[in-house]
C-alpha cells in the first residue's frame, strides 16, 4: 500500500498547491499555484527537495493530519500552532519527523494568511494539465475535505530538525511595481500620488485578487477613457470604477477591462498574499531594468536558502521526551560540585 497522508479534519481553506501550471493562458486558465510561492521554496530547502513538490496550503486555519509511515515534514508560511497528539508543540519554519499514526493538529494563523505543510517526496496526487495544484476559481481540483487520503511521493531522505529564518512578509510593506501598458492613461500626477498614498489591505481578498483601500480619494483615468478587455496576469494592479486598486493573485482571470496602473514584481507578491486585513502598503515604481535586477537577486536568494539552514534548538523546558536523551556522558565521582565550590 502506498504511503498516504490522512486529513482527519480539514480547515475551510485547505488545498493542494505547487508552483502552478503554465501554457494555458490562451485557453483562459491562469497559472494558479501557491499564493505564497516563496513558502514552497523554503519548504523545499528544509526537506532538501525540489520546490516543484506539491504541499498543502492552509488559508487561515489548518487541520488534523496523520501519515501511514514515518514521514519528514516541514512547516512554512504564516505561522500556526502545530501540536502533536502527545501534546508537544512543533516549531514553525522548521523540519520534523512525523511518526506513523501520530496525529498532527495545526490551528489558526498567528500572523499572516497562508501556512504550508510540506512532506518528503511531496503530495503525489494525479497531474492535471501538468500540475498537481488545485485551481479553485476554474473548478480544477477542489478544497480538501475531512477524510481525504493523499498519496505521497518517494522521499529521497535527508535531515530533519532543521530551521531557517524566513524573509519578512507578513505585515505589508513596500510593493515595487513596473509601469503597465495603461499606466500613462492615469497621468503623471495621479501615478505620483499613487506612490505617495498609504493603502490598507481590505478584508475582501482571496486567491484571485486582493483589494487595497487608499487613504483619501481613489484614482481615476485622465478624461475617463474606456479600456478594451485584454490579457492580464498575476501582479497586475487593476483600478476599478470607484478608484480602488486590486492586486491580481495566482488564480486571477486571464482578461480584464479595468485599467492597470502598474504591475507588482513577482518577488513582492508573497507580501500581498500574506498580509492580513488592515496591513499597510505603499507602492514604489521602478524601471524595467531595475525590476530585472531585483528579480535576479531574489532568485539568487532563493537558491541560497539551503545554505541558511541551521539545526533546530529545542527548549528543554518544553520537551516531553527530555528523559529519553543522554544528558550526561562519562562517569563522575559524585563529589565534583562540592570540590568546585
Amino acid at each position: 500500500m502506498s504511503v498516504r497522508l490522512i486529513v482527519h479534519r480539514a480547515g475551510p481553506g485547505l488545498s493542494i498547491q505547487d508552483l502552478g501550471r503554465s501554457g494555458y493562458l490562451a485557453f483562459g486558465l491562469s497559472r494558479g499555484g501557491a499564493a505564497d510561492r516563496l513558502a514552497l521554496y523554503e519548504g523545499a530547502a528544509l526537506l532538501g527537495q525540489e520546490p516543484s513538490a506539491a504541499a498543502i496550503e492552509m488559508a487561515g486555519l489548518g487541520g488534523t493530519f496523520e501519515v501511514t509511515t514515518d514521514t519528514r515534514i516541514a512547516l512554512t508560511g504564516a505561522p500556526m500552532k502545530a501540536t502533536l497528539q502527545d501534546g508537544s508543540e512543533l516549531r514553525w519554519n522548521a523540519s520534523h519527523l512525523l511518526a506513523a499514526g501520530m496525529q498532527l493538529s495545526i490551528g489558526a494563523v498567528r500572523a499572516g494568511s497562508y501556512g504550508y505543510l510540506h512532506v518528503g517526496g511531496g503530495i503525489a496526487n494525479a497531474l492535471q494539465l501538468g500540475a498537481r495544484s488545485a485551481h479553485l476559481a476554474s473548478g480544477l481540483g477542489a478544497r480538501l475535505r475531512d477524510g481525504a487520503e493523499l498519496p505521497l511521493g518517494d522521499d529521497a531522505g535527508g535531515a530533519v530538525n532543521m530551521t531557517l529564518t524566513p524573509e519578512p512578509r507578513l505585515d505589508g510593506g513596500t510593493l515595487r511595481m513596473v509601469p503597465s501598458l495603461q499606466t500613462s492613461l492615469f497621468g503623471a500626477a495621479e501615478v505620483a500620488r499613487f506612490q505617495e498614498v498609504r493603502f490598507h489591505r481590505d478584508s475582501r481578498a482571496n486567491r484571485m485578487g486582493v483589494r487595497l483601500l487608499p487613504e483619501g480619494q481613489g484614482f481615476a483615468l485622465e478624461g475617463g477613457l474606456s479600456v478594451l478587455s485584454e490579457v492580464i496576469a498575476p501582479g497586475d494592479i487593476q483600478v476599478t470604477g470607484d478608484g480602488t486598486p486590486y492586486v491580481l493573485m495566482s488564480e486571477c482571470q486571464t482578461t480584464g477591462g479595468y485599467p492597470r496602473i502598474g504591475s507588482v514584481l513577482p518577488c513582492d507578491m508573497p507580501r500581498v498574499a500574506q498580509a492580513q486585513a488592515g496591513a499597510a502598503f505603499r507602492f514604489e515604481q521602478v524601471t524595467l531594468e531595475e525590476a530585472v535586477e531585483i528579480e535576479r537577486r531574489a532568485r539568487a536568494e532563493r537558491e541560497r536558502l539551503p545554505s541558511r539552514l541551521t539545526p533546530l534548538v529545542r527548549d528543554p523546558a518544553r520537551m516531553r521526551d527530555l528523559l529519553s536523551y543522554q544528558l550526561v556522558s562519562g562517569v563522575t565521582a559524585g563529589r565534583d560540585l562540592d570540590e568546585a565550590l
